[in-house]
Protein backbone atom coordinates (compact mmCIF):
# COMPACT_ATOMS: atom_id res chain seq x y z
CA UNK A 1 0.00 0.00 0.00
CA UNK A 2 2.94 2.31 0.94
CA UNK A 3 4.95 1.48 -2.09
CA UNK A 4 5.07 5.06 -3.55
CA UNK A 5 5.31 6.54 -0.02
CA UNK A 6 8.67 8.53 0.63
CA UNK A 7 10.72 7.38 3.56
CA UNK A 8 9.66 10.35 5.65
CA UNK A 9 6.13 9.95 4.80
CA UNK A 10 6.28 6.11 5.46
CA UNK A 11 7.81 7.78 9.16
CA UNK A 12 4.92 9.84 9.66
CA UNK A 13 2.48 6.76 9.29
CA UNK A 14 4.31 4.79 11.56
CA UNK A 15 4.39 8.05 14.11
CA UNK A 16 0.67 8.15 13.74
CA UNK A 17 0.46 4.61 14.53
CA UNK A 18 2.15 5.15 17.72
CA UNK A 19 0.39 8.13 19.15
CA UNK A 20 -2.54 6.24 18.60
CA UNK A 21 -1.65 3.65 20.62
CA UNK A 22 -0.41 5.64 22.94
CA UNK A 23 -4.09 7.44 23.65
CA UNK A 24 -5.29 3.67 23.70
CA UNK A 25 -7.56 4.06 20.15
CA UNK A 26 -8.77 1.42 18.41
CA UNK A 27 -7.91 2.82 14.72
CA UNK A 28 -5.86 5.86 13.35
CA UNK A 29 -7.50 8.80 13.08
CA UNK A 30 -6.41 12.12 11.49
CA UNK A 31 -5.37 13.66 14.63
CA UNK A 32 -2.78 11.33 15.23
CA UNK A 33 -1.76 11.20 11.28
CA UNK A 34 -1.32 14.87 12.26
CA UNK A 35 0.72 14.22 15.18
CA UNK A 36 2.67 12.44 13.17
CA UNK A 37 3.35 14.75 11.02
CA UNK A 38 4.76 17.63 13.52
CA UNK A 39 7.08 14.58 15.04
CA UNK A 40 8.70 13.78 11.52
CA UNK A 41 8.83 16.86 9.58
CA UNK A 42 9.19 19.67 11.66
CA UNK A 43 10.53 21.67 8.97
CA UNK A 44 7.48 20.98 6.56
CA UNK A 45 5.13 22.13 9.65
CA UNK A 46 6.89 24.53 11.08
CA UNK A 47 6.77 26.68 7.36
CA UNK A 48 3.10 26.73 8.07
CA UNK A 49 2.25 26.68 11.44
CA UNK A 50 4.88 29.71 11.91
CA UNK A 51 6.01 28.74 15.75
CA UNK A 52 6.88 26.10 18.39
CA UNK A 53 3.78 27.26 20.36
CA UNK A 54 1.43 26.40 17.68
CA UNK A 55 2.65 22.67 17.70
CA UNK A 56 2.78 22.42 21.10
CA UNK A 57 -1.31 23.68 21.52
CA UNK A 58 -1.80 21.40 18.69
CA UNK A 59 -0.73 18.20 21.13
CA UNK A 60 -2.53 19.92 24.43
CA UNK A 61 -6.04 20.16 22.07
CA UNK A 62 -5.90 17.29 20.95
CA UNK A 63 -4.97 15.57 24.38
CA UNK A 64 -8.05 17.46 25.61
CA UNK A 65 -10.62 16.22 23.60
CA UNK A 66 -9.66 12.41 23.40
CA UNK A 67 -10.43 9.64 25.49
CA UNK A 68 -7.69 8.41 26.67
CA UNK A 69 -7.90 4.48 27.39
CA UNK A 70 -5.21 1.90 28.44
CA UNK A 71 -2.35 2.17 25.85
CA UNK A 72 -2.40 -0.97 23.04
CA UNK A 73 0.75 -2.39 22.19
CA UNK A 74 2.68 -0.93 19.62
CA UNK A 75 3.05 -4.38 17.96
CA UNK A 76 -0.40 -4.35 17.32
CA UNK A 77 -1.29 -3.06 13.99
CA UNK A 78 -3.92 -0.49 14.41
CA UNK A 79 -6.50 -0.09 11.38
CA UNK A 80 -6.76 3.47 9.63
CA UNK A 81 -10.24 4.97 10.41
CA UNK A 82 -12.04 5.89 7.51
CA UNK A 83 -10.99 9.55 7.55
CA UNK A 84 -7.86 8.39 7.46
CA UNK A 85 -8.06 6.19 4.04
CA UNK A 86 -9.57 9.04 2.71
CA UNK A 87 -6.57 11.42 3.93
CA UNK A 88 -4.20 9.05 2.00
CA UNK A 89 -6.68 8.79 -1.12
CA UNK A 90 -6.51 12.45 -1.24
CA UNK A 91 -2.64 12.88 -0.73
CA UNK A 92 -2.25 10.94 -3.52
CA UNK A 93 -4.48 12.84 -5.65
CA UNK A 94 -2.61 15.92 -4.58
CA UNK A 95 0.98 14.11 -5.51
CA UNK A 96 -0.73 13.84 -8.75
CA UNK A 97 -2.10 17.51 -9.28
CA UNK A 98 1.27 18.60 -8.74
CA UNK A 99 3.25 16.58 -11.05
CA UNK A 100 4.92 13.76 -8.01
CA UNK A 101 5.83 10.76 -8.55
CA UNK A 102 5.84 9.95 -4.69
CA UNK A 103 3.81 10.71 -1.74
CA UNK A 104 6.04 12.36 0.74
CA UNK A 105 4.58 14.34 3.53
CA UNK A 106 3.44 17.73 1.87
CA UNK A 107 0.89 15.50 0.43
CA UNK A 108 -0.44 14.16 3.45
CA UNK A 109 -0.58 17.55 4.50
CA UNK A 110 -2.81 18.49 2.08
CA UNK A 111 -4.76 15.07 2.41
CA UNK A 112 -5.49 16.26 5.70
CA UNK A 113 -6.71 19.91 4.61
CA UNK A 114 -9.05 18.31 1.75
CA UNK A 115 -10.92 15.93 4.87
CA UNK A 116 -12.56 19.15 5.89
CA UNK A 117 -14.45 17.52 8.23
CA UNK A 118 -11.92 15.56 10.18
CA UNK A 119 -10.30 16.82 13.63
CA UNK A 120 -7.02 17.59 12.12
CA UNK A 121 -8.12 20.00 9.79
CA UNK A 122 -10.17 21.92 11.86
CA UNK A 123 -7.14 22.60 14.30
CA UNK A 124 -5.38 23.49 11.08
CA UNK A 125 -7.53 26.09 9.92
CA UNK A 126 -8.07 27.11 13.37
CA UNK A 127 -4.63 28.32 12.71
CA UNK A 128 -5.57 30.08 9.56
CA UNK A 129 -3.69 27.11 7.18
CA UNK A 130 -5.65 26.98 4.21
CA UNK A 131 -6.09 24.12 1.42
CA UNK A 132 -5.13 26.43 -1.90
CA UNK A 133 -2.56 28.47 -0.12
CA UNK A 134 -0.41 25.53 1.17
CA UNK A 135 -0.91 23.80 -2.41
CA UNK A 136 0.16 27.13 -3.97
CA UNK A 137 3.34 27.46 -1.72
CA UNK A 138 4.35 23.42 -2.17
CA UNK A 139 3.89 24.02 -5.83
CA UNK A 140 6.93 26.25 -5.69
CA UNK A 141 9.44 23.46 -4.22
CA UNK A 142 10.70 20.34 -5.82
CA UNK A 143 8.98 17.14 -4.29
CA UNK A 144 10.57 15.46 -1.41
CA UNK A 145 12.98 12.47 -2.42
CA UNK A 146 11.50 8.97 -3.26
CA UNK A 147 12.02 6.23 -1.35
CA UNK A 148 15.49 4.02 -1.49
CA UNK A 149 17.09 6.85 -3.93
CA UNK A 150 20.63 7.94 -2.84
CA UNK A 151 20.86 11.32 -1.23
CA UNK A 152 20.31 14.21 -3.34
CA UNK A 153 23.12 16.44 -3.57
CA UNK A 154 20.88 19.80 -3.22
CA UNK A 155 20.74 18.64 0.87
CA UNK A 156 19.97 21.33 3.49
CA UNK A 157 22.19 22.11 6.25
CA UNK A 158 19.31 21.05 8.52
CA UNK A 159 19.25 17.62 7.03
CA UNK A 160 23.31 17.90 7.81
CA UNK A 161 23.50 19.29 10.85
CA UNK A 162 20.85 17.98 13.64
CA UNK A 163 19.53 21.38 15.50
CA UNK A 164 20.29 20.62 19.18
CA UNK A 165 18.74 23.89 20.57
CA UNK A 166 15.66 22.80 18.70
CA UNK A 167 15.31 19.06 20.19
CA UNK A 168 15.77 21.13 23.78
CA UNK A 169 12.98 23.45 22.70
CA UNK A 170 10.78 20.44 21.79
CA UNK A 171 11.79 18.33 24.91
CA UNK A 172 13.46 15.83 23.20
CA UNK A 173 16.61 15.63 25.05
CA UNK A 174 17.05 13.40 28.18
CA UNK A 175 17.67 15.61 31.58
CA UNK A 176 20.90 15.77 32.60
CA UNK A 177 22.24 15.63 36.05
CA UNK A 178 25.86 15.91 37.92
CA UNK A 179 27.80 17.91 35.37
CA UNK A 180 26.93 21.60 36.01
CA UNK A 181 30.85 22.16 36.73
CA UNK A 182 32.11 20.51 33.06
CA UNK A 183 28.88 22.37 31.93
CA UNK A 184 30.46 25.39 33.17
CA UNK A 185 33.92 24.68 32.31
CA UNK A 186 32.78 24.79 28.21
CA UNK A 187 31.10 28.01 28.76
CA UNK A 188 34.02 29.70 30.16
CA UNK A 189 36.00 28.69 26.82
CA UNK A 190 32.77 29.96 24.65
CA UNK A 191 33.17 33.29 26.35
CA UNK A 192 36.63 33.49 25.96
CA UNK A 193 39.18 35.36 24.05
CA UNK A 194 41.37 32.94 22.23
CA UNK A 195 40.93 29.32 21.75
CA UNK A 196 37.46 29.91 22.54
CA UNK A 197 36.61 26.09 21.51
CA UNK A 198 35.82 23.30 24.18
CA UNK A 199 37.43 20.28 23.16
CA UNK A 200 35.85 17.56 25.89
CA UNK A 201 37.97 15.07 26.45
CA UNK A 202 36.92 11.59 28.34
CA UNK A 203 36.67 7.73 28.04
CA UNK A 204 33.50 6.39 26.30
CA UNK A 205 30.63 6.18 28.38
CA UNK A 206 31.92 9.16 30.44
CA UNK A 207 29.03 11.59 29.26
CA UNK A 208 30.39 14.43 26.99
CA UNK A 209 27.66 13.96 24.48
CA UNK A 210 25.56 14.93 27.50
CA UNK A 211 27.09 18.31 28.76
CA UNK A 212 26.74 19.40 25.21
CA UNK A 213 22.64 18.58 25.49
CA UNK A 214 22.31 20.07 28.70
CA UNK A 215 24.44 23.36 27.07
CA UNK A 216 21.42 23.33 24.30
CA UNK A 217 19.25 22.70 27.34
CA UNK A 218 20.06 26.23 28.87
CA UNK A 219 19.72 28.24 25.44
CA UNK A 220 16.30 26.83 25.28
CA UNK A 221 15.44 27.64 28.56
CA UNK A 222 16.91 31.44 28.46
CA UNK A 223 19.14 30.10 31.28
CA UNK A 224 22.37 30.52 29.61
CA UNK A 225 24.44 34.31 29.82
CA UNK A 226 23.48 36.66 27.17
CA UNK A 227 26.25 35.64 24.29
CA UNK A 228 24.89 32.53 23.96
CA UNK A 229 21.17 32.96 23.83
CA UNK A 230 20.53 33.22 20.79
CA UNK A 231 22.78 30.27 19.38
CA UNK A 232 21.65 27.15 18.24
CA UNK A 233 23.93 23.97 18.69
CA UNK A 234 24.31 22.27 15.23
CA UNK A 235 25.38 18.36 15.95
CA UNK A 236 27.77 17.02 12.60
CA UNK A 237 28.39 13.24 12.19
CA UNK A 238 30.99 13.14 9.53
CA UNK A 239 31.43 9.60 9.61
CA UNK A 240 27.78 8.72 9.75
CA UNK A 241 27.54 10.81 6.20
CA UNK A 242 30.23 9.31 4.75
CA UNK A 243 29.22 6.17 5.02
CA UNK A 244 26.41 6.78 2.91
CA UNK A 245 28.10 8.86 0.39
CA UNK A 246 30.66 6.88 -1.33
CA UNK A 247 32.72 9.28 -1.63
CA UNK A 248 30.76 11.77 -3.82
CA UNK A 249 32.14 14.78 -4.72
CA UNK A 250 28.96 17.08 -5.40
CA UNK A 251 28.26 15.88 -1.88
CA UNK A 252 31.07 17.10 -0.48
CA UNK A 253 31.24 20.66 -2.36
CA UNK A 254 27.16 20.74 -1.05
CA UNK A 255 28.79 20.33 2.42
CA UNK A 256 31.32 22.87 1.96
CA UNK A 257 28.30 25.13 0.94
CA UNK A 258 26.31 24.21 4.02
CA UNK A 259 29.07 24.75 6.39
CA UNK A 260 29.60 28.17 4.33
CA UNK A 261 26.10 29.32 5.53
CA UNK A 262 26.29 28.30 8.82
CA UNK A 263 29.35 30.58 9.29
CA UNK A 264 28.23 33.06 7.41
CA UNK A 265 25.07 33.21 9.77
CA UNK A 266 26.71 33.75 12.59
CA UNK A 267 24.84 32.39 15.55
CA UNK A 268 26.07 28.00 15.03
CA UNK A 269 27.98 26.67 17.57
CA UNK A 270 29.12 23.29 15.53
CA UNK A 271 28.91 19.92 17.56
CA UNK A 272 31.54 17.13 16.75
CA UNK A 273 31.03 13.89 18.35
CA UNK A 274 34.29 12.37 17.23
CA UNK A 275 37.16 14.88 16.73
CA UNK A 276 39.08 12.21 14.91
CA UNK A 277 36.68 11.39 12.48
CA UNK A 278 37.04 15.50 10.96
CA UNK A 279 40.74 14.24 9.93
CA UNK A 280 39.89 10.94 8.49
CA UNK A 281 40.58 10.11 5.59
CA UNK A 282 38.01 9.16 3.05
CA UNK A 283 35.00 11.02 1.50
CA UNK A 284 35.15 13.78 4.05
CA UNK A 285 38.33 14.56 4.88
CA UNK A 286 40.37 17.49 6.21
CA UNK A 287 41.25 18.62 2.69
CA UNK A 288 37.74 19.12 2.03
CA UNK A 289 35.86 19.94 5.09
CA UNK A 290 38.21 20.37 8.40
CA UNK A 291 41.31 21.64 6.27
CA UNK A 292 39.57 24.52 4.22
CA UNK A 293 36.14 26.65 5.25
CA UNK A 294 36.55 25.18 8.85
CA UNK A 295 39.86 25.84 9.67
CA UNK A 296 39.95 29.49 8.39
CA UNK A 297 36.50 29.83 9.82
CA UNK A 298 37.82 28.66 13.49
CA UNK A 299 41.58 30.69 12.83
CA UNK A 300 39.16 33.78 12.00
CA UNK A 301 36.70 33.55 15.16
CA UNK A 302 33.36 33.32 12.23
CA UNK A 303 32.63 30.44 14.61
CA UNK A 304 32.93 28.18 16.95
CA UNK A 305 33.43 24.16 17.82
CA UNK A 306 32.87 21.90 20.68
CA UNK A 307 34.42 18.61 19.99
CA UNK A 308 34.80 15.13 22.09
CA UNK A 309 37.33 12.44 22.12
CA UNK A 310 39.13 10.20 24.38
CA UNK A 311 42.58 10.93 25.82
CA UNK A 312 44.23 8.65 23.24
CA UNK A 313 42.15 10.19 20.54
CA UNK A 314 43.15 13.92 21.64
CA UNK A 315 46.94 12.74 21.34
CA UNK A 316 46.62 11.39 17.96
CA UNK A 317 44.77 14.43 16.47
CA UNK A 318 47.09 16.97 18.52
CA UNK A 319 50.20 15.08 16.76
CA UNK A 320 48.22 15.16 13.09
CA UNK A 321 46.85 18.44 12.99
CA UNK A 322 49.25 20.91 15.06
CA UNK A 323 46.66 23.71 14.67
CA UNK A 324 43.80 21.64 17.42
CA UNK A 325 46.36 23.14 20.11
CA UNK A 326 46.04 26.73 18.99
CA UNK A 327 42.13 26.01 17.89
CA UNK A 328 40.58 23.84 21.08
CA UNK A 329 41.17 24.09 24.93
CA UNK A 330 40.60 20.97 26.74
CA UNK A 331 37.96 20.27 29.34
CA UNK A 332 38.44 16.99 31.21
CA UNK A 333 35.43 14.60 31.19
CA UNK A 334 35.42 12.07 34.28
CA UNK A 335 33.74 9.11 35.13
CA UNK A 336 30.97 10.40 37.29
CA UNK A 337 31.01 8.04 41.05
CA UNK A 338 28.34 5.35 41.58
CA UNK A 339 26.09 7.95 44.24
CA UNK A 340 26.21 10.50 41.05
CA UNK A 341 25.09 7.91 38.23
CA UNK A 342 22.29 6.78 40.38
CA UNK A 343 20.61 10.30 40.27
CA UNK A 344 21.16 10.12 37.09
CA UNK A 345 19.59 6.89 36.21
CA UNK A 346 16.75 8.34 38.10
CA UNK A 347 16.66 10.95 36.15
CA UNK A 348 16.60 9.18 32.84
CA UNK A 349 13.80 6.25 34.71
CA UNK A 350 10.45 7.52 32.94
CA UNK A 351 12.25 7.87 29.41
CA UNK A 352 13.31 4.25 29.73
CA UNK A 353 10.51 2.97 30.84
CA UNK A 354 8.38 5.19 28.17
CA UNK A 355 11.05 3.71 25.44
CA UNK A 356 10.51 -0.02 26.57
CA UNK A 357 6.97 0.15 27.97
CA UNK A 358 8.25 -1.31 31.27
CA UNK A 359 8.68 -0.57 34.83
CA UNK A 360 11.95 -0.04 36.37
CA UNK A 361 11.84 -0.74 40.29
CA UNK A 362 14.67 0.97 42.71
CA UNK A 363 17.08 -2.62 42.82
CA UNK A 364 17.24 -2.29 39.01
CA UNK A 365 18.58 1.39 39.25
CA UNK A 366 21.02 0.55 42.32
CA UNK A 367 22.31 -2.39 40.62
CA UNK A 368 23.17 -0.98 37.62
CA UNK A 369 24.90 1.59 39.48
CA UNK A 370 27.26 -0.21 41.61
CA UNK A 371 27.28 -3.66 40.09
CA UNK A 372 28.29 -2.23 36.86
CA UNK A 373 31.66 -0.68 38.23
CA UNK A 374 32.53 -4.53 40.22
CA UNK A 375 32.02 -6.43 36.58
CA UNK A 376 32.87 -3.78 34.31
CA UNK A 377 36.00 -2.69 34.14
CA UNK A 378 36.39 -1.71 30.65
CA UNK A 379 33.48 0.64 30.68
CA UNK A 380 32.99 3.83 32.78
CA UNK A 381 29.96 5.43 34.28
CA UNK A 382 27.17 6.53 33.96
CA UNK A 383 27.43 5.25 30.55
CA UNK A 384 27.92 1.39 31.08
CA UNK A 385 25.01 1.21 33.82
CA UNK A 386 22.66 3.36 31.29
CA UNK A 387 23.40 0.15 28.73
CA UNK A 388 22.88 -2.29 31.57
CA UNK A 389 19.43 -0.99 32.21
CA UNK A 390 18.82 -0.36 28.48
CA UNK A 391 19.62 -4.24 27.72
CA UNK A 392 17.86 -5.48 30.84
CA UNK A 393 14.57 -3.77 30.06
CA UNK A 394 14.87 -5.04 25.76
CA UNK A 395 15.92 -8.46 28.00
CA UNK A 396 12.78 -8.41 29.78
CA UNK A 397 10.39 -7.17 27.00
CA UNK A 398 11.54 -9.36 24.63
CA UNK A 399 10.44 -12.01 27.21
CA UNK A 400 7.18 -10.82 27.54
CA UNK A 401 6.37 -10.63 23.60
CA UNK A 402 4.63 -13.21 23.72
CA UNK A 403 2.22 -13.67 26.63
CA UNK A 404 -0.01 -16.48 27.61
CA UNK A 405 -3.00 -17.05 25.45
CA UNK A 406 -5.87 -16.56 28.01
CA UNK A 407 -4.59 -12.76 28.54
CA UNK A 408 -4.50 -12.27 24.77
CA UNK A 409 -8.36 -13.24 24.51
CA UNK A 410 -8.68 -10.57 27.01
CA UNK A 411 -7.03 -8.10 25.42
CA UNK A 412 -9.18 -8.68 22.23
CA UNK A 413 -12.29 -8.26 23.91
CA UNK A 414 -10.94 -5.34 25.14
CA UNK A 415 -10.93 -4.09 22.12
CA UNK A 416 -13.90 -5.37 20.60
CA UNK A 417 -15.77 -4.18 23.75
CA UNK A 418 -14.50 -0.61 22.98
CA UNK A 419 -14.71 -0.55 19.38
CA UNK A 420 -18.41 -1.56 19.60
CA UNK A 421 -18.76 1.21 22.58
CA UNK A 422 -17.29 3.71 20.40
CA UNK A 423 -20.00 2.70 17.32
CA UNK A 424 -22.99 3.32 20.25
CA UNK A 425 -21.61 6.65 21.19
CA UNK A 426 -21.42 7.69 17.49
CA UNK A 427 -25.23 7.02 16.42
CA UNK A 428 -26.11 8.13 20.07
CA UNK A 429 -27.03 5.12 21.82
CA UNK A 430 -25.93 5.38 24.83
CA UNK A 431 -27.90 2.65 26.67
CA UNK A 432 -25.90 0.73 24.73
CA UNK A 433 -22.54 2.55 25.50
CA UNK A 434 -23.44 2.35 28.94
CA UNK A 435 -23.89 -1.63 29.04
CA UNK A 436 -20.18 -1.95 27.11
CA UNK A 437 -18.86 0.29 29.44
CA UNK A 438 -19.41 -1.92 32.37
CA UNK A 439 -18.34 -4.45 30.19
CA UNK A 440 -14.94 -3.05 29.56
CA UNK A 441 -14.91 -2.39 33.85
CA UNK A 442 -15.00 -5.89 33.95
CA UNK A 443 -12.84 -6.62 31.59
CA UNK A 444 -9.94 -4.90 32.47
CA UNK A 445 -10.67 -6.26 36.44
CA UNK A 446 -10.14 -9.75 34.71
CA UNK A 447 -6.89 -8.45 32.92
CA UNK A 448 -5.50 -7.19 36.27
CA UNK A 449 -5.85 -10.11 37.50
CA UNK A 450 -4.50 -12.32 34.91
CA UNK A 451 -1.27 -9.96 34.98
CA UNK A 452 -0.62 -10.70 38.60
CA UNK A 453 -0.82 -14.06 38.16
CA UNK A 454 1.58 -14.32 35.52
CA UNK A 455 3.83 -11.92 37.08
CA UNK A 456 3.56 -8.84 34.54
CA UNK A 457 3.19 -4.89 35.60
CA UNK A 458 0.27 -2.31 34.47
CA UNK A 459 2.81 -1.33 31.45
CA UNK A 460 2.70 -5.19 29.88
CA UNK A 461 6.39 -6.14 29.69
CA UNK A 462 6.54 -6.31 33.60
CA UNK A 463 9.20 -4.97 36.10
CA UNK A 464 13.19 -4.49 35.29
CA UNK A 465 14.47 -5.70 38.81
CA UNK A 466 18.02 -6.29 40.35
CA UNK A 467 17.81 -9.88 38.66
CA UNK A 468 17.08 -8.67 35.21
CA UNK A 469 20.29 -6.57 35.96
CA UNK A 470 22.34 -9.84 37.63
CA UNK A 471 21.43 -11.71 33.86
CA UNK A 472 23.00 -8.68 31.91
CA UNK A 473 26.08 -8.31 34.14
CA UNK A 474 26.25 -12.31 33.68
CA UNK A 475 26.23 -11.80 29.97
CA UNK A 476 28.71 -9.22 29.59
CA UNK A 477 31.36 -9.77 32.16
CA UNK A 478 34.87 -10.71 32.20
CA UNK A 479 35.21 -12.38 35.60
CA UNK A 480 32.41 -14.83 37.63
CA UNK A 481 29.62 -12.89 38.50
CA UNK A 482 28.32 -13.49 42.17
CA UNK A 483 25.33 -11.33 43.28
Amino acid sequence: MFERYTEKARRVIFFARYEASQFGSPYIESEHLLLGLLREDKALTNRFLRSHSSVELIRKQIEERTLVREKVSTSVDLPLSDDCKRVLAYAAEEAERLGHKHIGTEHLLLGLLREERCFAAELLKERGIKLEAVREELAKVPPESAPGRPLEVDVSPTQQFQDLTQAAIDGMLEPVVGRSLELDAVIEVLAGGRSRNPLLVGERGAGKSAIVEALAQRIADGAAPPFLAEKRIMVFEPSTIAASIKGRIEFINQLNESLAALVEAGNAILFFGDLHSIFARGPISSQSLAGGILKSALAEGKIQCIAACSPNEFKEAAEAVHWIDDRFRPVHVRPLSEDDTLAVLKARRAQLEKLHDVTLDEEALEAAAKSSSRYLPDRVLPGKAIELLDAAAAHLKLRAANPPEEIVEVQKRIRFIVHRMDSAIANHEFEKARFYSDEEKKERENLRVLREKHHLGEAGAGVVGREEVEAIIACWSEYPFQP
